[in-house]
C-alpha cells in the first residue's frame, strides 16, 4: 500500500522520470501560483477518477472503455474548472485552456488504464495521491526555479529589491520563456537519471 503511495513521487515521478504531461507542465511552470493551481487541480482528478474506474470499470464494455474513461475524467475536470473559476477567478485567467485540457492529460488517462482499472479502490485512490503529489511537486521545484531566476519574483513578490543594481540577482527573462523550461527540465531529469544509476551501482 505505502509503495502506490510514494513511487510517484521519486522512482516513478509522472514527469521527471516517466516524462508525461510536459506540455501543460512547461506552460504553466512560470510563477509558484500556477504551480500549485495546476498540481492540486490534477491530483484532485487523478484521485476522483482512479476511485471511480476502479469501482466501476469492470462493468465498461472493452471497445469502449477509452472514451468510457474520458468521460469520468472529463466530469470531474468540468467540476474543478467550475469551482476555479467560481472562487479563484485570478487563477482561472492564468492557467486558462490548460484546466480543461487536463481531461486529455495522459498521466490521468494513463493510470487510468495501467492502474486503477485493474486494482480495487483503497490500492487505485493511493496511487492517484502518489501521482498526483509528485506532479504537483516537480511543477512546484521548477515553477520555483523560474519565477526566481525568470522573473525576480518569489510567490509574486518581488525579491530583487533587496538587492543594489551591481547585486548579485539580475532577472534572466529567458527563464520564463520555453528555451529556459526546457533547460531547467533537462536538468531536473539528468539529475533523477544520475540519482537512479547511482542507486543501481550500489545495490549491485
Amino acid at each position: 500500500m505505502l509503495r502506490n503511495l510514494t513511487r510517484g513521487l521519486f522512482k516513478e515521478n509522472p514527469v521527471l522520470v516517466l516524462m508525461l504531461g510536459l506540455c501543460p507542465f512547461l506552460a504553466v511552470s512560470v510563477s509558484l501560483q500556477n504551480g500549485l493551481g495546476m498540481g492540486l487541480a490534477a491530483t484532485f482528478v487523478l484521485v476522483c477518477s482512479n476511485a471511480i474506474i476502479s469501482v466501476f470499470g469492470r462493468f465498461f464494455p472493452s471497445k469502449i472503455r477509452i472514451p468510457c474513461f474520458i468521460v469520468v475524467i472529463a466530469t470531474f475536470v468540468t467540476m474543478v474548472e467550475m469551482i476555479i473559476g467560481a472562487y479563484l477567478p485570478a487563477l482561472n485567467q492564468s492557467l486558462g485552456i490548460f484546466i480543461p485540457l487536463i481531461v486529455v492529460n495522459c498521466i490521468i488517462l494513463g493510470r487510468a488504464e495501467a492502474f486503477a482499472s485493474r486494482n480495487r479502490l483503497l490500492p487505485s485512490i493511493l496511487d492517484g495521491v502518489g501521482m498526483g503529489l509528485g506532479f504537483t511537486l516537480a511543477l512546484l521545484l521548477i515553477s520555483l526555479i523560474r519565477e526566481v531566476m525568470g522573473s525576480g519574483r518569489l510567490w509574486g513578490i518581488t525579491i530583487t529589491s533587496y538587492f543594489s543594481n551591481e547585486g548579485p540577482v539580475h532577472p534572466a527573462a529567458v527563464m520564463i520563456m520555453a528555451p529556459g523550461a526546457f533547460v531547467i527540465i533537462g536538468l531536473l531529469m539528468g539529475f533523477m537519471n544520475w540519482r537512479k544509476s547511482r542507486m543501481l551501482a550500489r545495490a549491485r
